[in-house]
């Protein structure tokens, strides 16, 4: 089916309860969903028909609206793209690393490209089993839609569950607290004394930024490690899917991870040149003026950001008795996505465990297209 033949949405759509049944239906219209409605549109489903994405947000771009604003990319956007259709190059100071607000506008276009009928907003409730019939339906339910599906692809990511961990003091504390998806810019802290706690990406970019403005101290589990200034997202890039060939060989490879943590995108080397990039160890409790570690040493502060990660989205699929101990849910097939305990159930995007790199822009594709091949060959 070409751009220009891509099928109305039926008319069912817009009752005041949406009731239907369908192929596939893929929760979340992020860049997993996308992907995957991609792959499945490419091989013969129609959007709107036999597949229905059905999305939380009330706009395009899956989480990277939320997100802050000066965040950037790794890497040009040429190594930052879905599949089918390359991220226009964004060119500025930066050596073309896109800003978010570029990829939100490459997420819009890209499911208006592909004409791939999104329904928002619609958070999904839940999803359960038809019946007892192995090879019966899946039911997706959210306010005002319920669906029957074939099959259910989950693209939910992770910036829905924010991870906070427990120390003691947080209820004490008089200041503010904040985790990195509620950041937004840096100007809210100005003159202020911040604590930016976190050893990754998001907090290296955060207290790049909130230490132009404000007082910040930088705290972490561990002594953060950075990757040499040459490398970006290209290298990652190259790295991620050498290490997809590797364990498609049964070999083993570190990937990413072995590199380093931190990419030093030019904000955060603006901080290194600053002096600002010295980590300090992990405190132990919250006072209700600041923070405290073991050796008896205090800091007075106003505001802890806490950059410590997230945790798969899976409320939804709570009904159907999947997840583990872990929070994972168990999956394999050909794809990799394939829940173990429910075939009809695949699971795209939520990081190495559901396909290596799947959590990234230019990682997804992989997982989405094995996915969408082992769904149309049932």
């Amino acid at each position: 089916m070409s751009d220009e033949q891509a099928a109305p949405v039926p008319s069912r759509y817009s009752e005041a309860r949406q009731e239907f049944e369908v192929d596939v239906v893929v929760i979340g219209g992020g860049q997993a969903g996308l992907a995957t409605a991609f792959y499945l549109r490419r091989a013969g489903l129609v959007p709107g028909r036999e597949l229905v994405i059905v999305d939380a947000a009330d706009r395009p771009g899956g989480s990277w609206p939320r997100m802050w604003h000066g965040l950037r990319l790794f890497s040009p956007a040429g190594f930052s793209s879905l599949p089918g259709w390359m991220m226009p190059p964004w060119d500025d100071a930066t050596r073309g690393f896109p800003p978010r607000d570029h990829v939100v506008e490459y997420l819009t276009r890209y499911e208006e490209k592909y004409d791939l009928h999104v329904l928002r907003p619609h958070r999904v409730e839940s999803v359960r089993r038809a019946d007892e019939d192995p090879g019966g339906r899946l039911l997706v339910t959210a306010d005002g839609l319920a669906l029957s599906a074939r099959a259910v692809v989950s693209a939910t990511g992770t910036w829905d569950r924010p991870f906070w961990p427990a120390y003691p003091g947080m209820r004490t504390f008089a200041g503010r607290q904040l985790h990195a998806s509620d950041y937004r810019q840096p100007e809210e802290f100005a003159g202020q004394r911040v604590v930016v706690v976190g050893g990754g990406n998001s907090a290296a970019q955060i207290l790049a930024e909130v230490s132009t403005v404000a007082q910040a101290t930088w705290v972490t589990t561990r002594p953060p490690r950075f990757l040499p200034d040459d490398v970006d997202g290209r290298v990652l890039f190259t790295t991620a899917r050498a290490r997809i060939e590797a364990l498609e060989q049964g070999r083993e490879h570190a990937g990413v991870a072995g590199l380093g943590d931190i990419v030093m995108v030019a904000s955060v080397k603006h901080a290194r040149d600053r002096g600002v990039l010295r980590a300090n160890p992990m405190f132990t409790r919250l006072t209700a003026g600041g923070i405290a570690w073991a050796d008896g040493t205090t800091l007075a502060c106003d505001a802890v950001i806490w950059c410590t990660g997230f945790r798969p989205a899976l409320g939804h699929l709570r009904a159907l008795g999947l997840r583990t101990r872990d929070g994972h849910i168990p999956v394999g097939g050909p794809s990799g996505t394939r829940s173990v305990g429910e075939p009809r159930l695949h699971l795209v995007g939520y990081g190495d465990w559901t396909g290596p790199a799947s959590a990234t822009l230019s990682g997804v594709g992989p997982s989405a297209r094995a996915t969408a091949a082992e769904l149309t060959s049932r």
